[in-house]
Parts: structure tokens; sequence; C-alpha cells
């Protein structure tokens, strides 16, 4: 999804956005009983959809809006 875009310059001049890429992939990602996780791809995607998005001020193909959970900071 995130070939061809120069995100790391882009996190770089705001370190800012990092930090909502990690509590996008957090806020995601669901644990089993023993902990383990069973959506880490998902997490994955769904963090580099925000990353896109911020980074060419349009959604990837096919993939819905950021939730505003999905990157609330706690």
């Amino acid at each position: 999804m995130l070939d061809g875009i120069d995100y790391w310059e882009e996190l770089r001049e705001s370190p800012s956005q990092m930090e909502i890429c990690v509590a996008i992939f957090a806020n995601v990602l669901e644990l089993d009983a023993q902990g383990e996780p069973v959506n880490e791809k998902y997490a994955e995607r769904r963090a580099a959809t925000y990353l896109y998005s911020y980074c060419t001020g349009k959604l990837p193909p096919g993939e819905p809006r950021i939730e505003p959970w999905e990157c609330r900071l706690y």
C-alpha cells in the first residue's frame, strides 16, 4: 500500500504522526485468551491506511475511513 510513498520523510517532519500510527495499530489489535494477536495484519493495514491518507490526502482504494476510536491516544 505504501510503495512509492516517501512516508519516512513525512514522519521525520511530523513525529506525532508516527504516534498516531502506533495508536491505530494498538487500538485495532485483538488478542486471544493467551495474549496472542489474532489480527495483526489487519491492524498493520489500518495503520498503513492512515499513513497513506496523511501522505497523499486521500484514502487507498477500497479502504474505509479511519474511525475516531482507532486513532485515540490513551
